[in-house]
């Protein structure tokens, strides 16, 4: 991976955490930085799902890859925004 695919990444990886975040119903007591962080490991792991599936490099926009990853987005933030809150009272 270059440079610039690095920064790409990590900026999808931002915008698909807040999106993540939004798919989740209710309030989510979590810092905006955990949910970036979710947001890129999210964007990894929909990308590496999509490639195994074989649907990662398709003609235009990858919509079955972008979905992967607000899915997996989503459910790291509800995880997470689960077990954070009762560890931080």
């Amino acid at each position: 991976m270059e440079v610039t695919g690095f920064f790409t990444a990590l900026v999808i990886g931002l915008i698909i955490g807040a999106l993540g975040r939004l798919v989740v119903p209710g309030r989510q007591s979590i810092p905006i930085w955990l949910t970036l962080l979710i947001g890129v490991i999210a964007a990894v792991l929909g990308t590496l799902v999509a490639g195994l599936l074989g649907v990662d490099d398709t003609r235009g926009i990858d919509w079955i890859e972008l979905a992967l990853q607000v899915v997996f987005a989503a459910v790291g933030v509800a995880i997470v925004a689960g077990t954070y809150g009762k560890n931080r009272r």
